[in-house]
């Protein structure tokens, strides 16, 4: 049976360069708009693989030229069905699709996303939401990095001035953080929601983990119907198992 090919992400992308008449909140107008946003990087891997891909712009004469980095990701959500993220619904897709309209490019094959902030945040009440916080209070592996040598946005302004040094801490940050998203999304996968598509398809498996191995739960009950409920062994999420007449 074909399972489901996952995708985590993470892009990075270059600042606005604006004129401004001062500090602090204001209004910036088009014609304060020196040079729009582009995609300066990104990471990704397949879940459960270990090959984490990358690609950035720095060894473009022009950075704003970010065709060749926009078509690679392309590609690569063409061919997924279900891409996982952290804030990527807001953030990542919507940079992306800008490019892509910008380029005249079509959309990507339908996929369906997981955004792991999403499901932070509608299930649980942490002191933060950010996936600073959350990588460093939930992962234990690949919690989140601080590019302390580059701080702030240092790091991107460096790789705007070519700095190869600062490029090469881009890199580490972006594939950590890609780290961090699957970690995480391992981490909270029994808290996804049911209508979530299944990342694993079988009647005898788990839909997140693919773990086989289930305690049973009770039961559910309806009008006509009980369902028996169970919860996987591996990761905890909920199952349905067999449905009888009452």
């Amino acid at each position: 049976m074909h399972q489901p090919k996952c995708l985590v992400f993470d892009i990075e992308t270059s600042p606005l360069l604006v004129y401004a008449w001062g500090l602090g909140d204001q209004y910036v107008g088009l014609d304060q708009l020196h040079t729009d946003r582009y995609i300066i990087a990104w990471g990704a891997k397949w879940l459960g693989q270990s090959q984490v891909m990358y690609r950035d712009q720095r060894n473009k004469r022009d950075y704003k030229n970010d065709r060749e980095l926009v078509t690679a990701i392309w590609h690569l959500l063409d061919e997924a069905d279900i891409v996982i993220t952290y804030n990527g619904e807001s953030f990542d897709s919507r940079r992306l699709n800008a490019r892509f309209m910008a380029y005249g490019m079509k959309p990507p094959s339908p996929y369906r996303h997981i955004d792991v902030y999403k499901v932070s945040r509608a299930k649980a009440d942490f002191p933060s939401h950010k996936l600073a916080y959350q990588a460093n209070r939930l992962c234990t592996n690949f919690p989140k990095l601080s590019h302390s040598e580059y701080p702030g946005l240092s790091l991107w302004v460096e790789c705007m001035a070519g700095n190869k040094k600062a490029w090469a801490a881009m890199r580490t940050y972006n594939i950590h953080d890609v780290l961090s998203t699957e970690e995480l999304y391992n981490k909270l996968k029994a808290w996804v929601p049911a209508i979530a598509p299944p990342v694993f398809i079988g009647t005898d498996v788990c839909a997140r983990c693919g773990g086989k191995q289930f305690r049973s739960k009770g039961w559910a009950y309806t009008a006509m119907y009980r369902t028996q409920r169970l919860i996987c062994k591996g990761c905890g999420a909920p199952k349905q198992g067999k449905r009888e007449k009452r």
